[in-house]
């Protein structure tokens, strides 16, 4: 069987090659999304000179890879899907569940798993929305010149060192894409918005109209194709040069995704970029991240795994250094990802990460910089309250405890006085008040029936406002049974003079027992007294109708 398989695959690669030499250029497609551009293309190029693979085979999750094993070699390039976020190609047709991921497209283009399906490209057609923005994401070195701020160094020195580092590391999409499509004369994309696949469609159908023959595909920028485009904000540029300065962070990015490194290989290329400076570690943090996040128990029993691990943790000179930066980093949220990894490198054990974290945190509370998305964040460390017992250790003066954040962050540590502020804040006349206690009982449902019926009378109570629409949306996430809670809002519905509040109440009852409700009672209220909808139909209709069907 195995030496059918190669046969198979070794015709099927001289196919391939004998096509090519035939004069044919090979257009590959990746339709994650719409068909148009691809349907287009396939229509006005020539049979004789064009031949089309589309590369994505429905169902199958591996389609590249079974591309690769089929040994095609592709010409031209064409990927239509939304590209919105820049971290996949993706669809939103219910029928199609078929995506692209970058890493995926990283991993084919800097590994030697699938030779040849890239390596001859000329042109790469990127149909898709910010495919070739310049403009990079959230500044990495922005948070490493606050760092380095923050450890005594000049701001001058600091934002030079991460200024530098941004040269060479910091990515745009274009870059991205760049990077990855390296040496290909001709890459186009957009540069903000893209139009949509029939609109795509009919762009190109004009383009042919005029476009001299054989310019798909000979490796130089159409002015025809970019003029037909320009209101679309299509640009072309060409794949990273080996003699760009940029080049070099090419190699330092594939070292993590060749699949010629095994996992020890890996690992000591993450040794080696610990031991230089922190900078470079925390611009390619991701990438340290998903080697480590990839060893499974098995392969952590591998020897030269475990060898590889045991040399980093023996690196206490790295891990001081690495330890300090960390604690100097103002991103709460990055910090606990840096020590969530120094624990898979064997720097912290479980018992060091919760002390690390609770420090953390002990920083936040002592810098009064407690915001809703460090409550989320230490509810969510939190979740298997292992770190309840670290409450003990931090100190809060009666100012700092005062404050409805902070005791909001000490509720997620289990404490019954900060659950007690959360109960009292979800009924505030604050929205602002309302949504810290939203955040945290997200975390932390009320399962206690006595609170969850003060809650509900409380939230009847309060005049109406957007922290009553809140207060109730936040109630909702719990899935009221009891009966008295309900009859709470059910009591509410009638008198509220806001079509808001009445649909709030309609997400709580939606999401409730039905069996705890009078449903012809409900039924005759709701139609009674709901008030008119101001943009048609909503949840309050949809209640009406499951009722009744129930």
């Amino acid at each position: 069987m195995l030496i059918k398989s190669v046969l198979l695959l070794t015709l099927s690669a001289l196919a391939w090659a004998a096509q090519a030499q035939g004069g044919k250029s090979t257009v590959c497609t990746i339709t994650v999304n719409s068909p148009e551009e691809k349907d287009i293309l396939r229509k006005n190029l020539p049979e004789d000179k064009y031949q089309f693979v589309e590369l994505v085979e429905r169902g199958r999750p591996d389609w590249l890879a079974s591309a690769c094993h089929r040994g095609v070699q592709c010409d031209v390039l064409v990927i239509s899907g939304h590209f919105d976020a820049g971290t996949e190609f993706y669809t939103d047709r219910l029928n199609q569940r078929e995506s692209l991921p970058v890493e995926e497209m990283e991993r084919v283009s800097c590994g030697d798993s699938c030779p040849g399906l890239f390596s001859q490209l000329k042109e790469v057609y990127l149909f898709g929305c910010n495919t070739l923005n310049g403009e990079a994401g959230e500044s990495t070195a922005a948070e490493i010149a606050r760092n380095l701020v923050r450890s005594g160094h000049p701001r001058a020195d600091a934002e030079r060192a991460a200024q530098a580092l941004n040269q060479r590391y910091g990515e745009s999409n274009r870059d991205a894409m760049r990077r990855i499509f390296t040496n290909v004369p001709v890459i186009y994309g957009f540069s903000s918005l893209a139009p949509l696949g029939p609109v795509a469609g009919g762009l190109l159908s004009r383009y042919f109209q005029t476009a001299p023959a054989g310019e798909i595909g000979s490796g130089r920028a159409s002015p025809a194709l970019l003029k037909q485009f320009a209101p679309s904000s299509m640009i072309a540029v060409s794949g990273l040069r080996d003699a760009e300065p940029r080049a070099e962070s090419r190699g330092e990015v594939c070292q993590f995704l060749d699949d010629r490194n095994s996992p020890a290989q890996k690992l000591g290329s993450v040794h080696r970029l610990l031991g230089r400076d922190m900078g470079e570690a925390r611009m390619l943090f991701e990438r340290i991240e998903k080697v480590t996040g990839a060893l499974n128990r098995d392969a952590r029993d591998a020897p030269a795994v475990t060898h590889a691990l045991g040399e980093i943790a023996r690196d206490q000179a790295t891990r001081e250094r690495y330890l300090a930066f960390a604690r100097n980093t103002d991103r709460p949220a990055i910090r606990a990802r840096m020590i969530k990894l120094a624990n898979a490198l064997g720097w912290l054990s479980p018992a060091d990460q919760r002390s690390e974290l609770a420090r953390m945190i002990g920083d936040q509370l002592a810098d009064d910089t407690i915001g809703f998305e460090d409550v989320d964040l230490t509810c969510a460390l939190n979740e298997d309250r292992t770190l309840d017992a670290e409450r003990q250790r931090l100190a809060l003066s009666p100012a700092q405890a005062g404050k409805l954040a902070n005791a909001a962050v000490l509720a997620c540590l289990g404490s019954p006085d900060g659950h007690a502020r959360m109960l009292q804040a979800l009924t505030s006349t604050d929205d602002r008040e309302v949504q810290i206690a939203q955040v945290y009982f997200r975390h932390r449902p009320i399962t206690d029936v006595n609170e969850l019926r003060v809650a509900a009378q409380g939230i009847a109570q309060m005049p109406v406002s957007d922290a009553q629409v809140r207060a109730l949306d936040t109630l909702a996430l719990h899935y009221v049974a009891d009966r008295e809670s309900l009859d709470q809002l059910l009591r509410l519905f009638p008198v509220a003079r806001s079509v808001m509040v009445q649909r709030a109440i309609a997400g709580v009852l939606i999401r409730s027992d039905y069996q705890a409700i009078a449903r012809p009672e409900l039924v005759r209220v709701l139609r009674q007294y709901r008030l008119k909808s101001p943009d048609g139909a909503d949840l309050i209709d949809v209640l009406i109708r499951r009722l009744q069907l129930a």
